[in-house]
């Protein structure tokens, strides 16, 4: 069975983790930051966008794979995939710029670990 939905999603998160971590050399060269953050809050911010990225995403494609492997429905696949995407995006957004923290970080936090955890559930719900 071809996991083209997982596919989709796979494809598209990859470019936004591919494009967060250029963005971090980007930010070292920049920064003159050879290793770790530097002491410097934007570097930080930026090693953690890229970071929260690397943590959550894998584990939520994983997820996906075994889901749509296991005949699982297409919209709910699409669903999880827009909202990870949309997650990501909008942590990026309000996590770039300088300031207090906005509301979209916790968004974006909020719509990744939804995203894993009905995948979780609708995993689980498959093996009953």
């Amino acid at each position: 069975m071809p996991l083209s939905i997982t596919a989709l999603y796979a494809g598209i998160l990859a470019l936004i983790i591919l494009a967060l971590g250029i963005n971090v050399t980007v930010h070292r060269v920049k920064l003159r930051v050879s290793l770790g953050d530097g002491g410097n809050p934007v570097m930080l911010r930026m090693m953690r966008l890229h970071g929260n990225a690397i943590e959550y995403l894998p584990l939520a494609l994983v997820l996906m794979a075994l889901y749509e492997l296991n005949g699982g429905w297409h919209w709910a696949l699409h669903a999880v995939g827009i909202a990870l995407i949309a997650g990501r995006v909008v942590q990026t957004w309000a996590m770039w710029g300088e300031g207090l923290p906005k509301p979209g970080r916790g968004i974006g936090q909020v719509l990744t670990w939804a995203s894993i955890a009905v995948l979780a559930l609708l995993n689980l719900w498959k093996l009953v």
